[in-house]
């Protein structure tokens, strides 16, 4: 290795290591927001409108994730040697990391039409709503347990007395994508509150 490659392959070092805790860092804030917003299904009738709010939340920062997870992906799949040498995912999760991507964009999606379709659309909206969101937590329970155990390594080694190449950038990164699930869950507390009313009134079948 020459004197010239050498700074080179560090930046590659640090890019795929900076892609790693990123994803952590959304991950486990991703973790905490679906447990919150898995309190509020126990009793969505009462918590609707919390749940609709942690939902854009998590869609913002899901939008992150599949963000840094594909940068990976395309990194890999483009014949990146550094990406290469690293190594892909076991086959199973190769397997589910597109399936865990669809879930969750089915789910989230019908999710956010639920609250501007028509009332006589909703009942079916709200059933595709479930399925997927079914479907989802299969993928995701696998996804997670594969994963987890990764995670906090990843944001303590982030977190070290030294600041880490690229700390500040990612987060950032993670601080928007909270601020733009706050600002589009604001968007949305009318139409929310709205959909809340005809759930209760029974115009929508529960």
């Amino acid at each position: 290795m020459t004197v010239r490659e050498r700074p080179a392959v560090r930046w590659k070092q640090r890019n795929i290591e900076g892609n790693e805790r990123l994803t952590a860092w959304v991950g486990a804030t991703l973790f905490v927001l679906l447990a919150i917003e898995g309190l509020t299904i126990v009793s969505v009738q009462q918590l609707l409108v919390p749940h609709v709010v942690v939902g854009m939340l998590i869609t913002a920062v899901a939008g992150l994730k599949i963000m840094s997870t594909g940068y990976r992906f395309f990194r890999y799949y483009s014949g990146d040697a550094a990406y290469r040498s690293k190594g892909p995912p076991a086959p199973l999760l190769r397997i589910l990391g597109p399936i865990v991507i669809l879930t969750t964009v089915a789910m989230l999606a019908t999710g956010i039409a639920l609250l501007y379709v028509p009332s006589s659309q909703m009942g079916s909206v709200l059933q595709l709503h479930k399925a997927s969101f079914l479907l989802w937590f299969v993928a995701m329970a696998v996804h997670v347990l594969a994963y987890i155990w990764r995670v906090p390594g990843l944001i303590l080694a982030d977190l070290g007395k030294r600041v880490p190449v690229g700390r500040p950038g990612r987060i950032l990164a993670l601080a928007l994508a909270l601020v733009v699930g706050v600002a589009t869950s604001l968007l949305v507390l009318d139409p929310a509150r709205g959909w809340l009313s005809l759930f209760l009134s029974g115009a929508i079948g529960h």
